[in-house]
């Protein structure tokens, strides 16, 4: 628990309220300060896994943390920034996308898991989360913390948007793969 690569997964975890904190003011240097926290968490995701590899730290409880710690920073700064207002319209539809597909790998991988079957991260699902990261970045930043004339919503919500296909395409590979295990299983009990 207490490996260099844990610490920095639980401490992504330890971000996220004062994050989602910092989101509900519309005041430039907290909006700053939420991204710089947001970005750290974001490079400690690349670090966790990377460190854990490197110096044989992986671990059962690293494995079972770092997903869903990308997941709960995720869905709370989503969560957040539609409360607040800042995602609205039809905007929300690809935040709901992102929810929605968060939700349904991870009961995909619970599931799976009984049937003692991994589901690897494919590149497709890193390049997911790497536009979901950096969307959510200018969206975090938002138009109070910039000049006027700098479309920075326009780029979050349109990165968020193609966050969103990525993020479709990758839920449906992960759902097919899923689906096969569990067509599988459905064979081997009836045989039973």
């Amino acid at each position: 628990m207490t490996n260099i690569a844990n610490i920095l997964t639980m401490s992504r975890i330890a971000a996220i309220p004062l994050i989602a904190a910092l989101l509900f003011f519309d005041q430039p240097v907290l909006r700053w300060i939420a991204f710089a926290l947001f970005a750290i968490a974001c490079i400690t995701d690349f670090f966790d896994g990377y460190i854990a590899r490197r110096m044989a730290q992986v671990s059962a409880l690293g494995r079972f943390l770092d997903p869903i710690a990308d997941k709960l920073v995720v869905a709370a700064i989503l969560m957040v920034m539609t409360a607040h207002g800042q995602i609205r319209g039809w905007v929300v539809l690809p935040a709901l996308i992102i929810l929605c597909r968060e939700i349904l790998v991870s009961g995909l991988r619970e599931y799976l898991a009984e049937l003692k079957v991994r589901l690897p991260v494919s590149i497709l699902a890193k390049w997911k989360t790497t536009m979901q990261m950096v969307a959510m970045g200018f969206l975090i930043v938002g138009e109070s913390a910039v000049p006027p004339s700098w479309p920075i919503q326009i780029v979050g919500e349109g990165l968020l948007w193609l966050a969103a296909a990525l993020t479709l395409l990758t839920g449906y590979d992960y759902l097919r793969v899923g689906l096969k295990h569990m067509a599988e299983d459905d064979r081997a009990d009836k045989k039973q």
